[in-house]
């Protein structure tokens, strides 16, 4: 017999993949990634996705990356594909990475990881209620921005994330109603990740200081900013479309527009530009060009990238690197 928290999990994933088919133009494809850590998260959302992506139709595949960065890390990944077999998936496959480049060890490690989960039409991701709530901490205690605060999107293809209103204890919980032991990561418990202090200080503080309910309130706050953000980006692309040419933005169809939109406008035109490592200070400079232009000079981006006012409009230029820099 199917127990609470197993039917929520089911339910959660199934509700995901019949949202899917009700999108225009997107469809779960014939087979369905899951990333698998051999956590709690990890193994509910395997076997969800086995028991509905079967009655779907759907080959369940899942994949186990070793980051190689604690002892004994191949036996932990060969431990989880083995978990997951047993829990019904088709098949499985384990990929070893090399965790390298800067940002610190969190950051490095997740780079790594999607580069090691890309190549597939859709990879479900374990992420709970509770890591929504932390990513919407991090972003508020960092002042990202609302694109930030809004969260982790359910679906950005090719990453599904069905678990975000399932709580991480539920997780837990159908694992214990499975008869699956997890595996319980001991850079969880490392007080030197933001992340593990987030969880393990800052949210049951203010769960006790708030009488509970924070971590779904956050979640709830992402999802109200995901709806707005999604109404500002799609009101943008259409000024986009107004402003846009191969010669630069027009600075005069949409300088009247609120700041919100300028700079989703902005911000699109210098993604698609090229331009990387845009930050907030960035998108303001260039929107005084637009919005309180005073014969100013112009502004430098990362890449050795000038916008200027010409004429008009604004101009993307790339500035020859001087011998010796």
């Amino acid at each position: 017999m199917t127990g609470p928290a197993v039917a929520a999990v089911r339910g959660a994933v199934r509700a995901f993949l019949e949202g899917m088919e009700g999108m225009e133009s997107t469809a779960a494809p014939s087979e369905i990634c899951v990333a698998v850590s051999g956590g709690a998260d990890s193994l509910a959302l395997a076997e969800a996705t086995a028991y509905v992506g079967h009655h779907r139709g759907h080959a369940v595949r899942a994949l186990v990356v070793d980051h190689g960065l604690q002892e004994g890390s191949a036996k932990v990944a060969a431990d989880a594909a083995a978990a997951a077999k047993a829990l019904g998936v088709d098949e499985t496959e384990v990929r070893r990475v090399e965790v390298t480049g800067s940002g610190g060890p969190e950051a490095a490690a997740r780079k790594a990881r999607y580069r090691a989960l890309g190549g597939h039409d859709l990879v479900l991701l374990g992420h709970t209620l509770d890591d929504q709530a932390e990513t919407v901490l991090l972003g508020l205690g960092r002042g990202s921005g609302p694109r930030s605060v809004a969260g982790m999107r359910p679906y950005d293809p090719p990453w599904g994330r069905p678990l975000l209103a399932v709580a991480r204890a539920t997780t837990r919980a159908a694992c214990a109603e499975l008869g699956v032991e997890p595996w319980d990561d001991p850079h969880n418990a490392e007080p030197r990740f933001t992340r593990v202090r987030l969880r393990t200080e800052v949210l049951p503080l203010l769960e006790d200081v708030l009488n509970g309910g924070v971590a779904a309130a956050l979640a709830r706050t992402a999802a109200q900013l995901r709806d707005d953000n999604e109404a500002l980006d799609t009101m943008a692309d259409m000024i986009f479309t107004r402003a846009g040419g191969s010669d630069g933005l027009d600075v005069g169809a949409f300088a009247a527009e609120p700041a919100a939109l300028r700079r989703r406008v902005l911000r699109r035109w210098l993604r698609q530009s090229g331009v990387r490592e845009l930050t907030d200070a960035h998108l303001r400079a260039v929107d005084a060009l637009v919005a309180r232009w005073r014969g100013q000079g112009g502004v430098w981006l990362p890449g050795n990238l000038e916008v200027r006012r010409c004429r008009g409009r604004l101009c993307l230029t790339s500035q020859p690197t001087t011998r010796g820099e």
